[in-house]
Order: structure tokens, then sequence, then C-alpha cells
């Protein structure tokens, strides 16, 4: 049972009935209270002039305040909310990851206060939040994406085990286009784990476009079942991806981004390392790989908190990690 404190109306009940004469298990009996909370309270706050329920009152607040909190976000794990904070993580993945590592059961609220609490003092730590109150615009597709595509296959064939999530191996494509539209990257994500894989190219052509996919792909293509895409024509060489892979490739219907809406948003996530206002022709394979390392290396809620690093390899025995950095050295 949890032990309530006492009320200055009980206190004052007390006072009157000690000067009434009545004994401690009488009004303890009374209150619905122990004789020993009743003794304690006695002891604890009596004044030089006898028990008084204000004075009472006043003395058990005054030890209520001055007594030692608990202090849950300690120098130690401060420090390691800082550094995920700057590793891009969000407040609810870095909770759910301390809890789930045994550090600290936290609520991300506590973190974002915290966050909020370093921004008055001057402290920049608001500005690794992803959203700083920016309005977001959700991407549609082009008119003209509705043509072009030879043998093109609408998502309502997509096995239900691949909509369902049900299975490993089901990946979603698109490209992030430069400013000016110099340079792009290919993205890939696969449904399941949220697996992130990307690539620049110099030029979104349907060629370019196709070996990218088929270099990130190829060396785990045992583990690619389908592949979704948007109806841009640099994808309108599918097939050959599809032959390449072994695999089965799917579109989403035109103006229907939210159906591939894993994609989107994890494009709207790289989008904090090349922003719109960045041209992509310059950008290397190793600053591709080190922002798709840190997206890969957050963990994710819909994961129970383990990274789709983690995921991944639990699923398959591939460490996607030494994978990408063994790609970048040959």
């Amino acid at each position: 049972m949890s032990y309530e404190h006492l009320s200055l109306e009980e206190r004052h009940y007390i006072e009157v009935e000690l000067r009434n004469g009545s004994s401690m298990n009488e009004i303890a009996k009374s209150l619905n209270r122990s004789q020993s909370t009743i003794s304690r309270e006695v002891k604890r706050n009596k004044g030089k002039r006898g028990y008084r329920h204000k004075q009472a009152n006043g003395f058990a607040q005054e030890r209520h305040t001055n007594k030692k909190k608990s202090i849950k976000v300690t120098d130690s794990i401060k420090e390691q909310i800082i550094q995920h904070l700057e590793e891009g993580w969000s407040p609810e993945q870095i909770a759910g990851r301390l809890k789930k590592e045994g550090v600290v059961s936290l609520h991300h609220e506590t973190i974002y206060k915290l966050i909020l609490r370093d921004k008055e003092a001057g402290g920049k730590l608001y500005t690794h939040l992803r959203h700083q109150n920016k309005r977001y615009r959700k991407r549609y597709g082009n008119a003209h994406n509705r043509t072009g595509i030879p043998n093109r296959v609408d998502i309502d064939e997509r096995p239900e085990e691949a909509n369902n999530r049900e299975r490993l191996g089901d990946w979603e494509g698109d490209t992030m286009i430069g400013k000016q539209h110099k340079g792009a990257l290919v993205t890939l994500d696969e449904r399941q784990t949220k697996l992130r894989l990307a690539l620049p190219v110099r030029r979104k052509t349907s060629n370019e476009v196709a070996q990218a996919i088929i270099s990130l792909l190829e060396p785990i293509k045992e583990f690619v079942s389908s592949l979704t895409f948007d109806n841009g024509k640099e994808f309108s060489l599918h097939t050959a991806i599809a032959q390449a892979l072994d695999c089965d490739t799917y579109f989403a219907k035109p103006y229907h981004s939210w159906e591939r809406g894993q994609n989107e948003n994890a494009n709207g996530l790289l989008r904090q390392y090349f922003p719109k206002s960045m041209e992509l022709i310059d950008v290397t394979v190793q600053q591709v790989f080190d922002a798709v390392h840190k997206l890969n290396s957050r963990p994710r809620k819909c994961l129970g908190f383990r990274t789709p690093y983690e995921a991944f390899l639990e699923s398959t025995g591939v460490d996607m990690r030494k994978l990408m950095d063994y790609a970048l050295i040959s």
C-alpha cells in the first residue's frame, strides 16, 4: 500500500484531539491511519509550544524540499545523451536505447526538457533535432511519370506478405536530386529492417540509376525479393534490374508517394546531410556512406529500439556495416 502524506486538515484534527486528551491510537483510528504514523508525525513536527498544525505542515514541507532527490540524468548519462544527439538520434530513440541497454529509464520528454534548458542558457543542443518548427512538405510525382515505363507492374500486384512486411527482402527505391538538377543520389530501403542504402550518380539517367541499384544490392541479392519504385523514367530499365538481382519490380501509383512511405521518410532524414540547396554533382561515395551509416546506426522504436544494422544482422547474418566499409576499400 502506498503511503500518502498527512494533509493540513488531518494535522489540524491531530492538534485539536491532542488538546482534548485523545490518545494516539484513538486519533489514528479516526483518521484511518496507523498509530506509528501519528506518533512519528507528532514527534517530528512538535515545536516548543507543542504540536501546532500549521507549524507541523511547514516543517514537513521544508524537509521534503531539502530531501536529496534521486538524480537520473547524471553527468555521465548527459554525456551519452549529447553524444547521441550529435549523431542525429531523436530524444525518443535515445530514451528507448538507454532503457534497452539497462543504463537508465527516462521519458523522452525529460531529454526534451534538458535540450530546452540548454537552449535557454545559450546552448546549441536544439540544433541537432530533426524538426525545428519547419513545415514538412510532401513530395509528389510528376504527371509525365505515368508514361514511358515499359512492362510496368502496378503495386496492386505486389504480394500481401510484402505489403504487410511479413518477409525480409522487399525494398523501396527513389532518387534525390541536387540543386539545379546537378547530381543525384539513388536511395534504397528494406521494408522490414529499415536498412538504408544509397549511392551518388552524376546524372539521373536510367542507365546510371540501374547500375547504382545493382551495385548496391548485388552483394546481398539473396535478400532481395522485390523492388518498388515511383514512376520516374530513371527506373525504365527495371526489367534489367530485376534480371540482374533475380527479383520482382513494382511501381507505386502516380501521386501516391505514401505507398513508398518508408523511402520518402528516409529521404527526408538524408536531406539533413544533403539539403535541397546543395548540388550533388561532386558528392563522394564516402560522404554518402558516412551519412547512411549514421541513419543505420540510429535505434528505431518500430524495431524495439534496435538499429537497422542490428535488425538486418539478426535476420540475415550479414553485417552491412562491414560490407559497406569493404565496398569503400575495394
